[in-house]
């Protein structure tokens, strides 16, 4: 898998659920919910101050181990 800001934060866990540590870090403590699952990173990462860029390159080396 390879995460843009585009990609649904739903789909980053459904396949990689040890992926929930960085959404957690950036203070996205609701993983569970339907809003927090369906909406993209780029989204979240707005929404909780976070930069993007940064976000995707994170979640892309995690996923590359």
């Amino acid at each position: 898998m390879i995460v843009t800001k585009e990609t649904c934060i739903g789909d980053i866990l459904d396949f990689d659920r040890t992926t929930a540590v960085y959404f957690l870090e950036m203070g996205m403590h609701c993983l569970g919910c339907p809003s927090a699952r369906g909406e993209s990173l780029a989204d979240a990462c707005a929404v909780h101050g976070v930069d993007a860029d940064e976000m995707v390159e994170k979640l892309n080396k995690h996923l590359a181990k």
